[in-house]
């Protein structure tokens, strides 16, 4: 039995789910014939993850799949169940791990480095809007997400050493996120970077909506967004780092150590554009910028 534990919904989250299935089926394990899977949600709660936790180790799951959040709290939770995570950030860094080559302990899985493409995607969203005065930041006002801290700096010190206003709002919640887009609205930004988050990929159709009522070009870190509506996206493919953790899981089922398994990196980066939603929006997409995209939306 695997638990399969997660911060945030698991509702807008089916094609994670799917993408790792597919890697346990990699790996031999196809579920409800020879694996069960235990699927869990703190609903953006973050306080329940304790309890979630206690739950699935008093099931005695053989492992635990995490996400960044629930990572660092099933750490806290067992020494002894093998914990396979999948973060956007440095998982060294973010205390999930030792080392990248020797995990060691319980623990270890795939990172996707959405942080660190914070300054490439500022940079592609000023050759969309060259004339912007002002950017628009969304950041997750959870403390307890390294990577996002991480890219909020990167892109705060890539803006000042070229002189961008950037207006940096938090959200945590929905009613958060509606009065950060009339904040941008009263603040004349002319388009918007949304910063790394759990919470956020959650809520995608929502901030892809919301962009193109409010007439903002927006830069995210996951294909998700651009496909839900967003204007673009630069990142490595969390669909595949989910993947590789079900290959991570099936090998760890099958005997292997977490501690000797090196916490494997995605490199791959793709740069998504969403024409429908720059015609929506009434926006000209320079040609040097489609030349660069890996997939157009059309």
């Amino acid at each position: 039995m695997i638990g399969f534990l997660r911060s945030a919904p698991l509702a807008d989250a089916t094609h994670l789910v799917t993408a790792f299935r597919q890697g346990l089926k990699e790996a031999s394990y196809i579920e409800g014939q020879n694996i069960v899977i235990e699927y869990r949600s703190a609903e953006d709660e973050y306080d329940r993850l304790p309890a979630l936790l206690a739950d699935l180790v008093r099931q005695q799951v053989a492992l635990i799949v995490t996400n960044t959040p629930s990572a660092l709290a099933a750490k806290a939770a067992t020494t002894t169940v093998p914990i396979v995570f999948v973060t956007g950030g440095d998982p060294v860094i973010g205390g999930i791990v030792a080392s990248l080559n020797r995990p060691g302990g319980n623990t270890t899985g795939v990172s996707f480095l959405s942080g660190a493409s914070g300054t490439k995607r500022l940079e592609l969203l000023r050759q969309l809007v060259p004339k912007a005065a002002a950017i628009a930041m969304l950041v997750d006002s959870n403390p307890n997400i390294p990577q996002a801290e991480r890219e909020r700096r990167d892109v705060q010190a890539a803006a000042h050493a070229i002189g961008q206003e950037l207006i940096i709002v938090e959200a945590g919640s929905d009613r958060d996120i509606e009065a950060a887009f009339a904040t941008f609205a009263q603040r004349g930004a002319g388009a918007l970077f949304v910063g790394t988050s759990a919470f956020f990929n959650s809520r995608r159709d929502r901030l892809a909506a919301l962009t193109i009522r409010h007439a903002l070009p927006a830069s995210f870190v996951l294909r998700e967004f651009a496909t839900a509506g967003g204007m673009m996206s630069y990142g490595t493919s969390i669909t595949d780092a989910y993947r590789l953790a079900g290959i991570y899981a099936g090998r760890i089922l099958k005997g292997e150590k977490p501690a000797e398994l090196p916490v494997q990196q995605s490199t791959k980066f793709d740069f998504v554009i969403n024409l429908r939603t720059a015609k929506a929006l009434g926006l000209e997409i320079p040609d040097k910028l489609l030349a660069l995209a890996d997939e157009v939306i059309e």
